[in-house]
């Protein structure tokens, strides 16, 4: 039996993904030229692994030399719930609220992927969330899960830019779903509310100035041109979504309870008595782990200064 988008579609919503689109996997030339001149800009700062793999990641029959077709999946992470603003306790960013996406989505990756091998056995996919040299944003604009907007997020018109970006390479071919056009328009409201100045204009963001690579890729000490910008943001940031019309407006309380609030604010003392034993225990599966308890402190450290 031959799957069809509609199966695609059927499947993937089933299993708990809230955006489906399907694009050729023609090479990303112009998407390739951009990143390589953001990396030629140094604008990855110590981001090394954004330079590894470049032909992989501008060509996805380097990954799968049967490629025909891209699947691009969203899934909505939104809570709905808001930060207490307490001048003790530090924020962590909505995507790290709760159990580490990664865990989740590669389980329903690897359940689509099952259920389609079972329709056709002939079936073949790649799978990635963020962690291999694939494009995921630029294969998600392509797959018309929304558009690039100026805070360099996928805007989707239905559920805001609050949803995680999964894809499959495929050796299937799909139709193409439409391209979405850019509707941010004359808005620059996350470009004004960047309190790092980070977007340094439309659609291209220094990733060195920006307060999500500053408290968690970030290795090193904060640079001290950035005292008193922090806001109380102890890991990541969602500043230029959270002023974003199209969130304000269109965003939708995510299904999976597994996104809710375990760790939606930190007590800036009780990160400081932390152990590295309280540490492992309560973020074993969090977002949060990536960071360590070290440069946990350090975060702390640097807004309390």
């Amino acid at each position: 039996m031959k799957i069809t988008n509609e199966i695609v579609v059927e499947k993937a919503k089933q299993i708990g993904f809230d955006l489906v689109g399907f694009t050729k996997s023609d090479e990303l030339t112009e998407e390739a030229a951009n990143l390589e001149k953001w990396l030629e800009l140094k604008y990855h700062g110590d981001m090394d692994y954004m330079e590894r793999y470049f032909d992989k990641r501008k060509d996805v029959s380097k990954i799968l030399p049967d490629v025909k077709s891209i699947i691009s999946l969203g899934m909505n992470y939104y809570t709905g719930e808001q930060y207490s603003n307490q001048k003790d306790k530090g924020k962590i960013s909505r995507y790290a609220w709760g159990k580490d996406y990664h865990l989740v989505i590669w389980e329903k990756l690897d359940q689509l992927d099952s259920e389609l091998k079972e329709i056709d056995p002939e079936f073949e996919s790649k799978s990635y969330v963020d962690t291999g040299p694939v494009m995921d944003k630029a294969w998600a604009v392509k797959a018309g899960l929304g558009w690039l907007a100026k805070h360099t997020n996928v805007l989707n018109k239905e559920i805001g830019s609050w949803f995680f970006i999964a894809n499959l390479i495929t050796n299937y071919e799909f139709e193409n779903s439409p391209v979405v056009i850019d509707h941010c328009g004359s808005c620059r409201a996350c470009i004004d509310a960047c309190p790092t100045n980070a977007i340094v204009r439309e659609y291209l963001l220094d990733s060195t100035k920006c307060i999500s690579y500053l408290t968690i890729e970030n290795k090193k000490e904060i640079p001290d041109e950035f005292k008193s910008k922090f806001d109380n943001w102890i890991f990541g940031c969602d500043i230029c979504q959270d002023v974003c019309p199209w969130n304000i407006k269109f965003s939708e309380v995510t299904k999976n309870l597994e996104f809710f609030p375990k760790n939606k604010e930190l007590k800036i003392s009780e990160v400081y008595k932390m152990s590295e034993e309280e540490f492992h225990e309560r973020f074993s599966e969090s977002p949060i782990n990536r960071t360590k308890l070290m440069g946990l402190k350090r975060n702390v450290e640097f807004i309390r200064e």
